[in-house]
């Protein structure tokens, strides 16, 4: 779907932050089912695009640096004149943190006007937001969403990595630089991101050699996780993969060094909170999980970045989510520059068509990438005072064969 965007192949549009360039390799994006509505056009004096965020419940952390950095984009570009002459207004509907509100809160955008979609971080909502936005033919552009489905359809893109990346690479750490052989997984059932994760850990841990010598499951705001571990304890792991989120994740590790089974835990991006130190305590610390930023990063992106949110938020971003929104929303707006129309459809067009877009977290392209960027990924460690950068790992890394 690598249709015309308003540019000639090779123009350059710069925004405040990001430039995107028009491809000229072909789109392989074609094989995804497209939406037949027209979706929404815009109308008035204001561009209208729609972020569902969980403003409420246990992923609120998420939901709150979501919004802050998608308002700090919109605030930048509107403060450079805006696109076409005309500002953009930011709309908000909460998810609480429920995959079937967070459909509600698309639809509710869109019944609003919302040209294109920003959210959500957990893939769970963002699937339900995702079927009710391809009925209506606008575009979503996942913040955090990693699990490798949620791009399935053709309006749907994202900004983040995805599960079938982070699993080999914390895969790979765990075998490689921590010499770890055999290890138990602790896996969500209720979450497609978790399940999806654990997956693809396993996947990749096997190939290199090492055993996955069991795998016991809990559902989201379960708190006690004391049988399951006893069944790992048993099996004499050397690690422990947990594939869920924050808000159970603490718990699980507090419990596992109550019950003796003291051992290296690892996770993926659903641990990034500063709530994990606070219910983990000590039994969390030196563990290491991906993510996809990191505040500490000396890449002057990442240090202009902060600059400009320390000014409108204070501080810093508590989670890699403030990031991603950041470029989620100027990517959406770059490409809204780019479409030959201002409505869903061209927009859909122009993100598809995105190449070499410099966001905050790195580089994103999409043209041919069947709406998922190949992003780099970060492990970090968990410490007393936060994450700490432990390794940096690209795409071609994952090719490279083990000593």
């Amino acid at each position: 779907m690598a249709g015309c965007n308003g540019n000639k192949e090779g123009d350059t549009t710069t925004g405040t932050t990001g430039t995107s360039t028009t491809g000229t390799t072909p789109s392989t994006t074609a094989a995804r089912p497209l939406p037949t509505s027209e979706g929404n056009k815009q109308t008035g004096d204001t561009i209208k695009i729609g972020l569902v965020a969980s403003q409420n419940g246990e992923l609120r952390p998420w939901g709150e640096d979501s919004i802050k950095g998608a308002q700090l984009a919109v605030t930048e570009i509107n403060d450079a004149g805006g696109i076409n002459g005309k500002k953009v207004e930011l709309l908000i509907a909460d998810s609480a943190s429920k995959p079937e509100q967070g459909k509600s809160a698309a639809e509710k955008l869109i019944a609003d006007g919302s040209i294109g979609l920003l959210g959500e971080v957990a893939s769970g909502i963002t699937l339900q937001m995702a079927n009710s936005a391809f009925d209506k033919g606008v575009p979503v552009l996942a913040i955090g969403a990693t699990r490798t489905d949620v791009t399935e359809k053709g309006n749907v893109f994202r900004v983040c990595y995805t599960d079938d990346f982070q699993g080999p690479v914390m895969a790979k750490f765990a075998y490689e630089d921590l010499g770890l052989r055999k290890v138990g997984l602790m896996t969500d059932k209720a979450q497609p991101y978790s399940t999806g994760l654990s997956d693809s850990f396993r996947k990749k841990f096997t190939e290199l050699g090492g055993e996955i010598v069991g795998e016991e499951f809990y559902e989201s705001k379960q708190t006690q996780f004391q049988g399951q571990l006893t069944n790992l304890k048993g099996k004499n792991p050397d690690g422990l993969f947990m594939s869920g989120y924050f808000t159970e994740v603490g718990a699980i590790a507090r419990q596992a060094n109550e019950a003796g089974l003291k051992v290296k835990m690892l996770g993926g991006d659903g641990w990034d909170s500063t709530e994990l130190q606070t219910t983990g305590g000590d039994a969390i610390l030196g563990g290491y999980f991906c993510n996809h930023y990191n505040n500490d990063e000396q890449r002057p992106e990442v240090q202009e970045f902060l600059k400009r949110w320390d000014a409108k938020n204070g501080g810093k971003p508590g989670t890699t989510m403030g990031a991603l929104a950041y470029d989620a929303a100027m990517l959406m707006m770059d490409g809204l520059k780019r479409a030959s129309a201002m409505d869903s459809k061209s927009l859909i067009t122009a993100l598809d068509d995105t190449v070499d877009f410099k966001g905050v977290s790195g580089m994103i392209t999409l043209k041919g990438m069947g709406g998922s960027p190949k992003k780099r990924a970060l492990v970090v460690e968990v410490t007393a005072t936060g994450q700490k950068f432990a390794k940096a790992f690209e795409p071609a890394d994952l090719e490279k064969k083990t000593p």
